[in-house]
């Protein structure tokens, strides 16, 4: 099977390792000349240490045999995918177009899979989503993922077509959760590494998760999503490991703004713009958010940490 992957990153490029050492030709597609060069000759990728890239994938800067695969994932971050979509539409019509990518467009208030299917109707739109690092994908560990499409069928192609060896994939046609699911746990997660990056302790990032999952239970429901897909793969199990893990950049993110260090600009935190949809969401819908809320105030500069705590613990009392 020939495999197309649109971004050159840590978890497009994993996806193609994985993809590849299972017997499958992988087109993986980069902006970058420096990056595809190194993929090419040395077979390493920079953000991927350690691991070498299998002789199946080709790297490419040119777009042409991207679009001769049938089935291309979109490995772009959330807030260019858009973008990606628009300037190619006419060339990605008729393809699977599985979004890899966790987060809510911020002009369009809308998820991966239904930003696809909303540019490029005639295409058959999905999401790959659930607890997983780029560095246990390329490295062969086991990981379990959703696919979610919102044909079944066409899911059911998908779900074989890019399960592996060490890569299982469960099938869902509720794409809304699976959507909401990956965005607001990157929310969370950027939450939790503010409560241990500030010094507030195990327990408090515990009391955030616990707090956290309702959150995104609340606005997932609000827009149809079911009840077992915020409490699958996509949704709880995802949040479990941005939360505790700092291998997550959402949670190294939340970290620095709680210990007040300084963060590499140029790594992708797709957390920060989702709080920021949500935080917009959840007023003019009216669903109670108040850690997004706080999350997107800090990540705007709009209040510090001291003053979004005491935000949270002033909160009326109530029942669990």
């Amino acid at each position: 099977m020939k495999i197309g992957i649109a971004g050159g990153g840590a978890f497009g490029t994993a996806l193609g390792v994985a993809l590849a050492l299972d017997g499958n030709d992988i087109t993986l597609w980069a902006r970058s000349a420096d990056a595809v060069k190194k993929m090419q000759g040395a077979r390493t990728n920079a953000r991927l240490p350690d691991v070498t890239l299998p002789e199946r994938i080709v790297a490419t800067t040119d777009l042409a045999p991207l679009f001769d695969c049938q089935i291309i994932l979109l490995a772009t971050p959330a807030q260019v995918l858009k973008d990606f979509l628009t300037e190619h539409r006419t060339a990605l019509a008729g393809k699977y177009l599985v979004a890899c990518c966790k987060g809510i467009d911020l002009s369009r208030m809308t998820g991966p899979a239904t930003t696809i299917r909303d540019i490029v109707p005639d295409a058959v739109a999905a999401m790959l989503t659930g607890p997983s690092f780029a560095a246990d994908i390329a490295r062969g560990l086991p990981t379990a993922l959703t696919i979610a499409c919102a044909d079944d069928a066409a899911g059911a192609i998908l779900q074989t077509a890019l399960s592996t060896t060490h890569l299982r994939l469960y099938r869902t046609t509720d794409t809304v959760g699976a959507e909401l699911g990956g965005a607001l746990k990157n929310v969370m997660a950027i939450a939790s590494g503010i409560a241990i990056g500030a010094g507030l302790g195990e327990s408090a990032r515990a009391a955030l998760i616990t707090r956290g999952f309702p959150e995104m239970q609340r606005l997932a429901a609000h827009f149809g999503a079911q009840p077992d897909t915020l409490a699958g793969l996509s949704g709880f199990g995802d949040l479990v490991l941005t939360c505790t893990s700092a291998q997550s950049r959402n949670y190294r993110y939340g970290h620095a703004l709680g210990s007040g260090k300084d963060f590499d600009p140029t790594t992708t935190v797709e957390g920060a713009a989702t709080a920021r949809a949500v935080r917009q969401l959840a007023s003019d819908l009216r669903i109670d958010m108040p850690i997004a809320a706080v999350v997107a105030d800090l990540t705007e500069d709009k209040t510090d940490v001291a003053t979004a705590l005491n935000r949270l613990l002033s909160r009326p009392l109530k029942e669990e």
